[in-house]
């Protein structure tokens, strides 16, 4: 099993002095004496390290921010993608700041199956009338097909949530028309009475929606599971629920029912990936003599 472990290490300066904290007696005894391979990148790259490390894994090609996640997702959820360009377009809230818009974690909006395809149904039209494909799957999981997704780079919810949506927002000239439609779905949503009611019971209102994972649909050639419990966590900047959450991951490490022949620990800008092969009966002794130095590595990422 190749096991992929999102946001094991932080950048923020609350985050870091976390990580200086936490111990992981298992896994260093599972790492010691072994190299891992680096994927080196940075905190504004649009696909951040865990989709990359997982794109390797499933042996996708594609540039930053063109892995077509959405075709994976949506065929998971019986869409038939056939060879169209898909997208997933997420109901999010954009928070209104004094010098910044920022986009709230769609999770804390609790959106059950009703209210969903309410917000869903106002802004369908938008998209069809001009040609895209569109497709209810679950709360969070919209998914629109355009000719125009086939290139288009956009940013991972992962890099967006809790930050300022300018920089992130897609560029070039496929972007215009999805600019404009994310503009009338703004407008749409706005003025919608379910937010009304949402804004009375001082609940987040659903007033953009965020695409990404664009592309059309690439085969799945290895396998690979991703632990995300760190990711809530990490995105809210809970680091005590961080930390304890990386304890529990480092206890169950020698309960796993599959053995691992890899594992990928992400940070925000780079992953550490290591191969994990059975160990001989000297590398069993040297690897007890071994040291390896995990927070140090960990901050690295």
């Amino acid at each position: 099993m190749h096991l992929v472990i999102p946001f094991a290490a932080p950048l923020s300066d609350a985050g870091r002095e976390a990580l200086r904290g936490l111990r992981w007696p298992r896994l260093q005894a599972l790492l010691a004496g072994r190299h891992g391979e680096r994927d080196e990148g940075d905190e504004y790259s649009l696909s951040p390290p865990h989709e990359r490390a997982l794109a390797r894994a499933w042996g996708w090609a594609g540039a930053d921010g063109q892995l077509p996640f959405a075709a994976a997702l949506a065929a998971a959820d019986g869409v038939d993608t056939g060879d169209l360009a898909w997208g997933l377009l997420t109901p999010v809230h954009w928070r209104l700041g004094t010098d910044q818009v920022s986009l709230f974690d769609p999770a804390a909006l609790q959106l059950d199956e009703a209210t969903s395809r309410t917000f869903y149904d106002a802004v369908c039209g938008l998209y069809t009338s001009e040609g895209f494909v569109m497709h209810w799957a679950a709360p969070l999981r919209w998914y629109l097909a355009h000719e125009s997704l086939r290139q288009l780079a956009t940013a991972s919810l992962d890099r967006v949530i809790g930050r300022n949506v300018d920089r992130w927002l897609p560029a070039g000239a496929d972007a215009r028309l999805l600019g404009r439609l994310q503009n009338e779905a703004q407008m749409t949503l706005y003025t919608h009475p379910l937010n009304d009611e949402r804004e009375a019971r001082r609940q987040p209102t659903v007033n953009s929606v965020w695409l990404s994972g664009c592309g059309v649909a690439q085969p799945c050639r290895g396998q690979a599971q991703v632990d995300d419990r760190l990711r809530h966590c990490a995105l809210a900047e809970d680091w005590p629920r961080w930390a304890k959450s990386w304890a529990q991951i480092d206890e169950e490490l020698p309960a796993l029912s599959t053995p691992l022949a890899r594992l990928t620990l992400c940070g925000e800008r780079s992953a550490l990936s290591f191969a994990l092969p059975a160990r001989g009966l000297w590398s069993q002794i040297s690897a007890r003599f071994a040291r390896t130095d995990l927070a140090q590595a960990l901050a690295t990422l």
